[in-house]
Order: structure tokens, then C-alpha cells, then sequence
């Protein structure tokens, strides 16, 4: 199995070690940075700079792949069209002339949800970015749904926020403890682990799961809730609320999970770890 993963930050580092270890995968991993190749060559067969803007270079990484994991991450807020959409418009432009490739996974975010007021949504719910950042996210994911056809299974996996070894609650929201916040922190939070999301990519891969899946794990908690949960664990002094500010968080839906657990798909972390 030749799997190629396009752009190998936290997750994709992830998932080429995983993928590595299994003695039958041969894995292709990409970066912009060439000063990160010594790093990808320890969890990857292969290591290419390859920006997403280069179809050249794209169609070199692609050649021979049975399964591509597009899992790019934005550096600045500014340069998101440049890293999701203009990587997915080379991505499928490019996947019309490979026609080995059988399936492409994308990482992408529940940001496309917006603000919901903390109600319920699901894969059924209309997309509805709070803002430009959010519509460059849901006009990936609908170019990238474009490109599937009878040869070719898509599956995008709107991820929760993103935690785990070495990207702790504690080190996200440390620096907040003994501030005040704006608002009451009563706004919804989704977050998933990243033993669910590596397990969650290679089940879609080898269940070939095509279309929309949520993931993120069973917790919703509060804002309030979570930083309570993290600074008690930890110690740390707790958050006053000034809900005479309003909240700054464009991000306020229940996302329902259950779609993927119903394809078979079990957490292995359903709750937070603090």
C-alpha cells in the first residue's frame, strides 16, 4: 500500500509513524520546509518539498499512490487561502491525471459550522462560517468533495480542536490562568484527541468511508467547564469571567459524532484529558 500524506505537521508526523510501522505501507511524506526533511525521514519512506501551488511537483508525489492524506495546516491566519484552497485546486487538477489513486482523506475543521448559539449540527447541517477563514475551509472541503467520481473516494473528517503529546490542554490554555475572559464561558467547545485522529484517518482508509464525518469526542463541555477542568488538574489559578465583554469565540455548535460511530468507528478517548 503507497500512501502519500500532503503536509506533515503535528497530525500528518503522526500518521506516517503509525502507517510506517505497518511493514506492508510505503509512505510519502511532503513538506514546504526543506529544513524539516531530516525530521520526516525518521516516520517516512520518502520525503519531498513540494509546495501546493506546484502541480509539477504534486504530480511526481502522487505517481504510484493508492491513498492520499491531504493534512495541511495554515502557519498565520493570513495565508489560508494560499495553504487549503490553492493546495486543494493543485490537488485535484492534478488527481484527474493520476488515475491510480483511490482515495483521498482531507483533515479538515468544524470551524465551517460558525456560530450555532451552542445548538446541535451535524454532517446534515448546512455550512455557515463565521468568517473569511472559515468559508476558505468550506471551499476546500466542497472542491475537494468535486473531485469524487467512481474511481476515486473522498472523505473529509472535520476535526475538533486538536490535542494530545505535546500539545497538552494545559500548554493551549495555561497562559489564560488568573486572567479574566470576555463573556459568561458558557459557549460549546469540541475537541479531539490525537490517538482518535490517526485511529479515525486509518479507519476511513481501510473502510474506504467517502463524504462528510465529524470528529471529535463526546465531552462538550463549556469554555468554563474545560479551563475549570484544566486548572484544577493542574494547579493553576482559576478564570474570571467579564460577561459585560462579549465572547470572542466565532465557534459555538454541539457537533454530533454520531455519524462516524455509526459507520463502526469506536473513541478511544470519549471524554477530556485533563
Amino acid at each position: 500500500m503507497n500512501v502519500a500524506i500532503i503536509g506533515c505537521g503535528y497530525v500528518g508526523c503522526a500518521i506516517a509513524r503509525y502507517w510506517q510501522q505497518k511493514m506492508t505501507f510505503v509512505v510519502t511524506a511532503t513538506t514546504t520546509t526543506p529544513e524539516r526533511i531530516s525530521a520526516l525521514q525518521a516516520v517516512a519512506q520518502r520525503v519531498e518539498v513540494v509546495k501546493g501551488n506546484d502541480p509539477e511537483g504534486l504530480k511526481s508525489v502522487l505517481k504510484n499512490q493508492d491513498v492520499v492524506l491531504l493534512s495541511v495546516g495554515a502557519k498565520s491566519a493570513d495565508v489560508y487561502e494560499e495553504t487549503y484552497l490553492n493546495t486543494a485546486q493543485t490537488l485535484v487538477s492534478v488527481l484527474k491525471q493520476i488515475p491510480n489513486v483511490r482515495q483521498l482523506i482531507y483533515t479538515g475543521s468544524y470551524a465551517v459550522y460558525g456560530d450555532r448559539k451552542g445548538a446541535w449540527v451535524d454532517e446534515e447541517s448546512p455550512a455557515a462560517p463565521a468568517n473569511k477563514n472559515g468559508q476558505i475551509m468550506s471551499d476546500t472541503e466542497q472542491l475537494l468533495l468535486s473531485a469524487s467520481s467512481e474511481k476515486l473516494g473522498v472523505c473529509i473528517l472535520r476535526l475538533g480542536g486538536i490535542y494530545g503529546p505535546g500539545r497538552e490542554l494545559v500548554k493551549i490554555f495555561g497562559r489564560y490562568a488568573g486572567a479574566t475572559r470576555p463573556g459568561n464561558g458558557k459557549d460549546t467547545t469540541n475537541w479531539i484527541h490525537l490517538d482518535d485522529i490517526i485511529a479515525a484517518i486509518e479507519f476511513a482508509r481501510n473502510y474506504q468511508l467517502q463524504g462528510i464525518y465529524n470528529l471529535v469526542d463526546d465531552a462538550h463541555l463549556t469554555t468554563g467547564e474545560l479551563l475549570e477542568g484544566v486548572f484544577e488538574t493542574h494547579n493553576l489559578s482559576r478564570v474570571t469571567w467579564d460577561d459585560s465583554q462579549e465572547s470572542n469565540r466565532p465557534y459555538n455548535a454541539k457537533v454530533s459524532n454520531q455519524k462516524i460511530k455509526d459507520a463502526g468507528y469506536e473513541l478511544i478517548h470519549p471524554q477530556i484529558i485533563f
